[in-house]
């Protein structure tokens, strides 16, 4: 499945000879399996502030601490007039086990192929204790109405993070 199309494509191809995506660029389009059978793609939300967050895996303890904290925070994105999305590489049945265990209400999409983790740059070679592997970087992506990045987080450390991004979400 293609994740890129028209403008996407190239504005892809740019963000990657800059390092990645850069804030302004048009995010990528998708359309993605969610958990508990919804379909999830970028059209769909088209004309909202979309809050995009990449993690690496389900019920972890970063993940787990970040996905609390976005669900926590969803009536507030709301009044934003903002969506937050999850995007991770695990699979359906992972996502509905993740959002039971947690009761997390929030949408999170399965990318199970990675080309959408691939389109926004986020799917990178990591490594721990020497060990080199591919695996999600942690980033956050606050896509503006008209489907471009409007600002991105890189690396994120999670203690605050979600509140930072519903600063800004209100403030686009």
């Amino acid at each position: 499945m293609s994740t890129t199309v028209g403008k996407a494509e190239t504005t892809l191809k740019e963000g990657a000879k800059k390092g990645g995506l850069q804030e302004g660029d048009l995010a990528p389009a998708f359309d993605l399996p969610g958990a508990g059978g919804e379909k999830i793609s970028l059209a769909a939300l088209k004309g909202k502030k979309v809050v995009l967050y990449f993690y690496p895996k389900d019920d972890t303890s970063g993940c787990t601490k970040e996905a609390i904290d976005f669900n926590a925070l969803r009536e507030s994105f709301a009044k934003a007039k903002a969506v937050v999305v999850g995007m991770s590489p695990d699979p359906i049945k992972s996502h509905d086990k993740f959002r039971a265990k947690y009761e997390l209400s929030l949408p999170l999409a399965s990318d199970e192929g990675k080309d959408t983790l691939s389109a926004y740059g986020v799917w990178v070679e990591k490594s721990m204790y020497g060990r080199k592997y591919m695996g999600v970087e942690r980033t956050t992506a606050l896509i503006g109405p008209d489907g471009r990045i409007a600002r991105i987080w890189r690396k994120v450390k999670v203690p605050g993070h979600a509140e930072e991004v519903l600063a800004a979400a209100k403030a686009l």
